[in-house]
């Protein structure tokens, strides 16, 4: 079975960029043509309206970049109605080509945890929401990984570890310092360790982490202390980030990283600068903004190339 990390090393190849589009649907930023006349509590109709402007979304980024992120909460915002959507979605997104990174950010202990992983990892039928990699939060313990460890090798998925998070207030236990070193150090060892364990051909593991572009001074830090994993690098765009932060993440041949925008590509047509190509057509600006991040990340010298 082909690992996730070579499909992902595949696909940024296929691509050429390591963009990835989050899909964060909020009822508020939709196009108008999506939402009107919809009641603000009419969970269904809300539901269909996510469903259509995310395959709006997917049908434009489809043949420019390897990935999608769906972020669950906005789909669980609006109830049962929503997760139908959510699966949908990711559905939609995997008959396009695209990997579908769903941004769940789970986790518990022994069978609870072995549930969320059976149950959420795992392309091509082998798992009922059918996610290629799902993010997860690593502070219960080794043994709280270990379930979605082992079934992202049986089912060639990937898992992806919150090591330095992107918001202003990570820093508040992930920086603190503990026998010399900071706490962030300490997951990222073990998420090295697991990486190293589960490597596939393109020399990167199952096992991934979450590296802010918000701080670019820890990116080549990380880099260098997870050689095995890949780096799923969110707070580009709307949180501030911009290609020079996030050159940090790539090895040698620009591979190793891939980088987050959600709101700043997918609400593109309600930004200044997109607000014309978008007047008509909400999916150009999505498509303008998107190869314009793709530009960004080429002008800074981050160009994914096959290894020699």
């Amino acid at each position: 079975m082909t690992t996730f990390a070579d499909r992902l090393t595949d696909a940024v190849l296929r691509r050429e960029t390591p963009v990835l589009v989050g899909l964060d649907p909020r009822f508020a930023q939709l196009p108008d043509s999506l939402t009107k006349d919809l009641a603000t509590d009419d969970w269904p109709a809300i539901a269909n309206a996510y469903v259509e402007f995310c395959k709006g979304v997917i049908d434009v980024v489809a043949p420019l970049v390897p990935a999608v992120k769906p972020q669950a909460a906005f789909f669980e915002q609006i109830g049962p109605t929503g997760m139908t959507a959510l699966a949908n979605v990711i559905a939609y997104a995997q008959d396009k080509g695209l990997l579908v990174i769903l941004d769940g950010k789970r986790n518990d202990i022994g069978s609870t945890a072995t549930a969320y992983a059976d149950g959420l990892l795992g392309p091509g039928g082998t798992s009922p929401w059918g996610a290629d990699a799902l993010t997860v939060s690593p502070y219960l313990g080794q043994d709280s990984l270990e379930p979605f460890v082992d079934v992202a090798r049986d089912r060639g998925a990937g898992v992806f570890c919150l090591v330095k998070t992107s918001n202003p207030g990570g820093g508040l236990f992930q920086d603190l310092v503990v026998d010399g070193q900071p706490v962030y150090r300490y997951v990222a060892e073990l998420v090295q360790q697991l990486a190293a364990e589960t490597k596939g051909d393109c020399g990167y593991g199952a096992v991934g982490a979450v590296v802010g572009a918000t701080y670019p001074e820890q990116l080549p830090e990380l880099r260098a202390a997870m050689p095995s994993a890949w780096l799923l690098v969110p707070g580009y765009g709307s949180q501030g980030g911009a290609a020079a932060d996030v050159v940090g993440a790539f090895d040698e041949n620009g591979l190793g990283g891939i980088i987050n925008n959600s709101r700043a590509i997918i609400f593109a047509y309600r930004r200044p600068e997109f607000e014309e190509i978008g007047k008509n057509n909400w999916q150009d600006a999505v498509e303008a903004a998107t190869k314009q991040m793709i530009l960004e990340l080429d002008d800074a010298g981050i160009t994914p190339r096959a290894p020699h």
